[in-house]
């Protein structure tokens, strides 16, 4: 099993909190799968409040401060106010698989783009109305596929 740990090259743009929670998961060997599942929640949502770019309820920081052990008062102290999302990557990103991803954007946004606009109008897909989640797929053959859903409410531009 492998357990995804802090990039310390990241640490001076993140919150305390993502040191705090990220050794914490690395003592206790959880996977975000294994942590997720303690919380009621989504792999990929946990994983962002363990990078600061998602806020935990209240609620969350009482599970994580169980399942982890790390004191809630801790908690409660460095996961409070709104996250500063989007400060923790350079553009264009180096680390080669979120380079991939800004490339699979670059190389087909327009057609997601033109897709998106004939099936649904003149309009945007929400980054904050949404969800995503990520699967492993093998095939006949024993090959990996990675499976990332972007699942986003539409919103059509208004006239004025």
């Amino acid at each position: 099993m492998s357990i995804a740990t802090l990039d310390t090259s990241l640490v001076h743009r993140l919150p305390a909190s993502s040191s705090t929670l990220f050794e914490a998961k690395a003592q206790k060997k959880m996977t975000f799968e294994s942590i997720a599942k303690e919380l009621g929640r989504d792999e990929v949502a946990v994983a962002a409040i363990f990078y600061g770019q998602a806020r935990a309820s209240p609620e969350d920081i009482q599970k994580l401060s169980s399942v982890l052990g790390i004191q809630q008062s801790t908690l409660e102290q460095q996961l409070q106010g709104f996250p500063d999302r989007g400060r923790t990557i350079d553009m264009p990103p180096k680390e080669p698989l979120i380079y991939r991803l800004f490339e699979i954007v670059q190389n087909y946004g327009y057609a997601y783009k033109a897709v998106l606009n004939e099936k649904f109008g003149d309009g945007i897909m929400s980054a904050i109305s949404f969800s995503t989640k990520v699967e492993k797929e093998t095939d006949k053959d024993g090959n990996n596929w990675a499976i990332i859903t972007l699942r986003g409410k539409w919103l059509p531009y208004s006239r004025f």
